[in-house]
C-alpha cells in the first residue's frame, strides 16, 4: 500500500486490486512537468510490485486526460541545464519503456482532452477506453516540432498510413468515437458510462490468471517486430515461464484449465475463466463451479393424449 501523498497525482488503492493513478495538475490540464514525470516514474515503480495492486488505471483530474508535456517547466525552464533536462527525460519514459512492457495490466481512461506527448502512456497502457467526446490532437506541427518522443512510429503502427499522416500534419482534432474507429482506444463510450464501463473491463481482466494475462500481454508486445522462428522460441519461454510463477502459487494453469473443462465441466472457456483463475481457489480447493457452466435442464415433453 501506498502511503506518500504527491504533488501531481493520487493514488487511489481500491480493496478489489484495482489502483487510480489519477494525473492532478487540472489548473494545467495535466500537463506533463520534471515533477509529475519524477512522481510517475516512482508511483509507476512501487506499484509494479506492490501487492495491494493487480491493476492499475490511468486518468486525468478535471476536464483533461492530458495536453501533453508543459511546455514552460518541461521545455523552457530546462533550457541550457543538461542535468534537469536529462533527468525530465530519464523519469519520462514511465509512460513509454516503463508502461509498454509492465508487469500488471494497465488501462488508460481517456476522459477529456488528450494533446501531443499524451499520446504516449495512451498508447502504451495495454487497453484504453475513452470518452466519445474526448477530444485527441497532435498539435506539435503547429508550434514547430515532431509529435513528442516516439508518438510519429507509434501512430503509423495503429493508425492506416492515411489517418497517420493527416493527423500528425494537419494537426487537426479527433474524437473519442473517432480515435476508436481508427485503433487507438479500444472503444469509446457515453462520458456518463466512461468511469463504469472501464471497471467492467478492468473487473473481467482480474478474473484471469495473473501469470497467464502477464506472459500473454508480454507476448503481444514483444513478437510484433520479431520473425517466425525467433517468436516461437518467445512464446515456448513464455510458457515455461507460466508453470514456473504459478508453482510458486502451488497452482497449474494448463493441468487446471483442461481438468475442470474435460472432466468436470465446471466453466466454459469461451464464457469465463476456469474456477480459481486469479486466487487459486479451484474446484478442488472449494471453489464453485461457473454460472457459465450451468446447462437447462430439459423439460420432458408432454404426452399427447
Amino acid at each position: 500500500m501506498l502511503k506518500k501523498k504527491y504533488s501531481c497525482v493520487k493514488v487511489d488503492q481500491q480493496k478489489d486490486g484495482i489502483t487510480w493513478v489519477t494525473f492532478n495538475r487540472p489548473e494545467k490540464r495535466n500537463a506533463m512537468s520534471p515533477t509529475f514525470h519524477a512522481e510517475m516514474m516512482e508511483i509507476m515503480t512501487l506499484l509494479e510490485t506492490d501487492s495491494d495492486t493487480k491493476l492499475v488505471i490511468l486518468t486525468g483530474e478535471g476536464v483533461s486526460y492530458s495536453a501533453g508535456q508543459d511546455l514552460k517547466e518541461y521545455f523552457r525552464e530546462t533550457d541550457g541545464k543538461p542535468e534537469v533536462k536529462a533527468k525530465a527525460s530519464a523519469d519520462s519514459r514511465w509512460r513509454s519503456e516503463k508502461l509498454w512492457m509492465y508487469s500488471k495490466p494497465t488501462i488508460s481512461m481517456v476522459n477529456g482532452f488528450c494533446i501531443g506527448g499524451a499520446f504516449t502512456h495512451c498508447i502504451c497502457a495495454d487497453f484504453s477506453v475513452a470518452s466519445d467526446d474526448a477530444i485527441f490532437c497532435l498539435s506539435e506541427v503547429n508550434w514547430g516540432i515532431l509529435p513528442g518522443g516516439m508518438v510519429s512510429k507509434m501512430v503509423t503502427d495503429l493508425f492506416r498510413q492515411r489517418d497517420a499522416m493527416f493527423y500528425a500534419c494537419t494537426g487537426r482534432t479527433f474524437t473519442g468515437k473517432e480515435a476508436a474507429n481508427m485503433g487507438m482506444v479500444n472503444y469509446s463510450v457515453p462520458k456518463k458510462n466512461l468511469r463504469k464501463e472501464t471497471l467492467k473491463l478492468a473487473k473481467e481482466l482480474l478474473e484471469k490468471n495473473p501469470n497467464v494475462l502477464r506472459a500473454t500481454k508480454h507476448a503481444i508486445r514483444a513478437t510484433q517486430d520479431m520473425s517466425w522462428r525467433a517468436a516461437a522460441d518467445y512464446l515456448n519461454a513464455k510458457g515455461a515461464e507460466i508453470k514456473i510463477r504459478d508453482a510458486a502459487r502451488g497452482h497449474d494453469a494448463y493441468a487446471e484449465g483442461i481438468r475442470q473443462f474435460i472432466d468436470e465441466k465446471a466453466y466454459r472457456p469461451v464464457f469465463s475463466p476456469y474456477v480459481g483463475a486469479a486466487d487459486g481457489k479451484t474446484t478442488e480447493k472449494g471453489g464453485k463451479p461457473r454460472a457459465s457452466a450451468a446447462r437447462k435442464k430439459k423439460t420432458p415433453a408432454k404426452k399427447k393424449k
